[in-house]
């Protein structure tokens, strides 16, 4: 028995020996190491964030670099818009035809400036149109389920601040009272026919009670978008067809030959779109605009938008509610957030710079920009000049922060995490990955035991025969 409670502890020494030499891991199991297993999971953890970080960081490398080439290329039209403006402003030479002619080009420049600034992007997120980084959150969720804001608000490009609405009008559904009354909802509806709803016949037997009429046009709500409610004073009671949606898109076109349910035969209603005055921050300051809208089959609330495309998604609550200017969100622009390191906190934003015509060279001439250069005439070429290398400058001064974005931030980033991956990957190594050297010896020395404690259980064994046969001699 003592032989073969050795032998049982060497058999189980040797499983986990080969268990180590087989999976290469000296923590197989929590139980291995309880201690080490917590500290090991933590850090491969650890070390699954610094990979996606290091790959992040080169992801907005590259986006760094497709946006200084753009930016680039930005510079270089404007230098050779700039060599236009300089042969314009040489009046004493250049006639009206070299003028315009300079007058066509210049304006074909900035065509491509544009053309640039709106479809320079990574992927499918744009760089340089001013969208980059604009986020808008909502702040009042009992009236506002949802907020898009683009780069660009009343033709201005948006700045961080709040963002306000105010109601002028409400937006309602479109509803028909129908006239015919009874006496109570269950009343014979007499009148056999049929009648239309939205392009849907229904049918009345002459049979059929008020509240049977009802729930067939509810039956069919889903298709007509209309609802029927049955409406009364205790005394008489008719039907009131209602629409599912809000605004001026969502109509009731109701057919009534008959006579069934209404004395005239045809009614039509429509609803009225919502009106909201919405005020945001832009770079030139505070702008207020009209968003309108009603709500489509499968919108969710009320649908506004403005004529730039920027949306806000008004709660059931909010069509009513609002009836002062009220803060619902606040936009952040002009940055862009890249998650660089591992841990939570671990990012740094960027402010892509905009690069449409109108807002390059803005600071050389009060209200005038690249988008106004006119060198048609001395001062108009002179005043080019002037604005073109302000907008040189800045275009200048927005690479240099980009590059110094790239090289400060996000290159040296990569280098520090490839070290600390290096570093926390021998760490964890040490205490989850075996020692093959040690477990090799240590896997012989089981298999010795092994042998000789077979050998030694098989001499045991043979102990109680040679007692047997001295009972046999007696």
């Amino acid at each position: 028995m003592t032989a073969l409670r050795n032998l049982n502890q060497t058999g189980l020494a040797m499983d986990g020996s080969i268990e180590k030499l087989s999976s290469g891991l000296r923590i197989n199991s929590a139980a291995d190491d309880p201690a080490g297993l917590v500290i090991s999971e933590g850090m491969k953890a650890q070390l699954t964030g610094i990979g996606q970080a290091i790959s992040n960081s080169q992801d907005a490398v590259n986006m760094a670099k497709t946006a200084d080439g753009a930016l680039s290329e930005v510079q270089t039209l404007l230098t050779n818009i700039r060599g236009l403006a300089v042969a314009s402003a040489n009046s004493g030479v250049v006639d009206a035809s070299m003028l315009q002619a300079n007058q066509t080009q210049i304006e074909n420049t900035i065509q491509s400036i544009n053309r640039i600034a709106q479809q320079t992007q990574f992927g499918t997120k744009k760089l340089l149109d001013g969208t980059a980084g604009a986020l808008a959150n909502v702040t009042d969720t009992a009236d506002v389920s949802s907020i898009f804001m683009g780069g660009t608000f009343d033709g201005f490009s948006v700045a961080t601040g709040p963002i306000t609405i105010n109601r002028v009008t409400a937006a309602t559904e479109a509803s028909i009272a129908t006239d015919q009354t009874f006496a109570s909802p269950s009343s014979i509806v007499a009148t056999a026919g049929s009648f239309v709803i939205n392009g849907y016949s229904f049918t009345s037997s002459g049979t059929d009670t008020l509240q049977s009429i009802a729930a067939q046009i509810n039956g069919m709500s889903a298709t007509t978008g209309v609802t029927a409610q049955i409406t009364g004073n205790g005394t008489t009671y008719s039907l009131t067809l209602v629409q599912n949606n809000y605004g001026s898109q969502n109509s009731i076109n109701f057919f009534d030959p008959n006579g069934i349910l209404n004395s005239v035969p045809s009614v039509t209603a429509t609803g009225t779109d919502a009106v909201f005055n919405v005020s945001a921050n832009t770079l030139q300051g505070v702008q207020t605009v009209p968003f309108t809208g009603g709500r489509g089959a499968g919108d969710s609330g009320l649908k506004l938008t403005d004529t730039l495309g920027n949306v806000i998604f008004l709660n059931e609550n909010g069509n009513t509610s609002i009836n002062a200017p009220t803060q619902v969100g606040e936009l952040t622009a002009g940055s862009m957030q890249f998650q660089i390191g591992a841990n939570a906190g671990q990012a740094v934003s960027f402010s892509m710079p905009t690069v449409f015509a109108n807002n390059l060279g803005t600071g050389a001439i009060a209200g005038q920009s690249i988008a106004t250069l006119d060198v048609t005439t001395t001062q108009g070429a002179t005043n080019a000049i002037n604005i073109i290398d302000n907008a040189i400058s800045q275009l200048a001064q927005s690479r240099g922060d980009l590059g110094a974005f790239q090289s400060d931030f996000l290159e040296s980033t990569v280098r520090s995490l490839n070290v600390a991956q290096q570093n926390l990957t021998s760490s964890e190594s040490t205490i989850a990955d075996a020692d093959m050297a040690a477990e090799v010896t240590q896997f012989t020395q089981e298999q010795v035991l092994q042998q000789s404690g077979v050998a030694v259980l098989s001499q045991a064994n043979q102990i109680p025969q040679q007692i047997l046969q001295l009972l046999k001699n007696i």
